[in-house]
């Protein structure tokens, strides 16, 4: 992997990069809109050749005996691919971000100032077997004028390695630089960690994928990271909660899909309304098929019940599993969801305007939702049109990613003449 220079190819992949990503950041939208719309018409057309690669990603991971659920992310078909084609054509309907101003004023030594949107640069996309991801993230980077480096997982290589080839042929032919959307060469982990070392090349690395893959990528790295994807996220049931309509959330935030990072993983229940909600609750999830890992006091309402370690309340399961606990007040609650949160999503189900407010200002996640599924913390739910993850940490975003926050900002500022020593009533 390495040329008589010296240099390794992931290096010259991200020096590229960069070469790419400043001729990016002065394109229209009109140039990039274009171009997601040939990316788009190219997938489609190329429909066959997708299909033929991914076949035989498909048939190397079940002949490793990956499990169902993930061959099912890796698989692509003709529906999915168009589906991944209608969703960059989405994207095009968005509003660009770049140029955007987001305060500025005329100080008062007469000094324009504007502090404007402006790309990342170079984004890293570290992510597991999702095929759909390396359009996605490739899509979202290019509208906010950023060049890409992808690196996927192994088991999606001859799927990933035909999505980039058909979007570099659709770049060329648009007229931007192809290096804009790259795979990052090489599958073992050397690669991975070469990504994470390049400092000064990259300007951003977002991993996304379960938590072992974006424990690696935060501690290993010194590009900066932006943390996306674990989701421990809590429904609490107040005392003042509507029973039915505690019951119909939680089997929504847990059972509607509960592979996803906001679907819930533990729910809290108030001691007082424990005896009305928790027989019918723990009936509907055992319908629905979830197993439920609870407290001594959950146990006593069901024979069902696997009796909970402390374990299962740090845990993300996504799977048909929840984590149950009994608490004495809300402000137990609040404490709970302190100590075993990732800060992604936690939800209320009350009648209380004061329980609300307080849950809403002492839990400190990404997301805090009244009355409402889990469910709802995504990028398209938001109204964002797509996101490229959603963000548990505090810097530079915060919860779904949109356009937006794939961007960075300065500082324009425009004078006539202003001299520090004239103009200026600092030391």
């Amino acid at each position: 992997m390495v040329d008589v220079a010296g240099e390794s190819e992931v290096i010259q992949a991200a020096r590229r990069a960069r070469e790419a990503a400043a001729d990016l950041a002065v394109r229209t939208r009109g140039e990039k809109d274009r171009a997601l719309h040939a990316i788009a018409d190219a997938l489609a057309a190329d429909a066959p050749r997708i299909l033929e690669a991914n076949a035989e990603d498909v048939a190397r991971a079940r002949e490793a005996g990956t499990d169902s659920g993930i061959v099912d992310r890796l698989t692509l078909t003709a529906d999915r691919i168009t589906a991944i084609a209608e969703a960059l054509r989405k994207v095009t309907t968005l509003a660009d971000p770049v140029g955007e101003v987001v305060r500025g004023s005329t100080l008062p030594n007469g000094l324009e100032l504007r502090q404007v949107r402006v790309p990342l640069g170079v984004v890293g996309i570290i992510y597991e077997a999702r095929p759909n991801v390396t359009v996605d993230a490739a899509g979202l980077c290019l509208k906010s004028g950023n060049a890409v480096l992808l690196r996927g997982s192994s088991s999606a290589r001859a799927s990933n390695a035909a999505l980039v080839e058909i979007m570099r042929e659709a770049l060329a032919g648009c007229g931007l630089p192809v290096d804009a959307i790259q795979l990052v060469p090489g599958d073992t982990h050397d690669s991975v960690k070469e990504l994470m070392q390049a400092r000064g090349l990259v300007d951003v690395l977002i991993p996304r994928g379960g938590a072992a893959l974006i424990s690696s990528v935060v501690t290993g790295s010194t590009v900066p990271v932006i943390e996306t994807g674990v989701g421990n996220c809590h429904v609490y049931v107040d005392a003042d909660a509507d029973v039915d309509l505690a019951v119909e959330l939680l089997i929504d935030s847990k059972a509607q899909r509960p592979s996803v990072c906001n679907a819930a993983e533990t729910v809290l229940v108030h001691r007082d309304i424990a005896e009305a909600f928790l027989p019918r609750a723990l009936a509907a999830l055992a319908a629905a098929g979830v197993t439920v890992h609870g407290d001594e006091q959950v146990s006593g309402y069901s024979a069902d019940v696997v009796p909970a370690t402390e374990a299962d309340y740090y845990k993300e399961y996504v799977s048909l599993d929840i984590a149950a606990a009994v608490v004495d007040s809300l402000d137990a609650a609040i404490a709970h969801i302190r100590e075993y949160s990732t800060n992604h999503t936690e939800s209320i189900i009350t009648r209380s305007q004061a329980a609300a407010r307080t849950f809403t200002a002492r839990v400190d996640s990404a997301a805090v939702i009244v009355n409402a599924s889990t469910r709802f913390t995504d990028g398209g739910e938001f109204g964002f049109g797509a996101e490229i993850g959603i963000s548990n940490q505090k810097l530079h975003a915060r919860g779904p990613m949109g356009l937006p926050e794939l961007t960075s900002t300065k500082y324009i500022v425009v004078g006539d003449g202003q001299t520090k020593a004239r103009h200026s009533s600092a030391l």
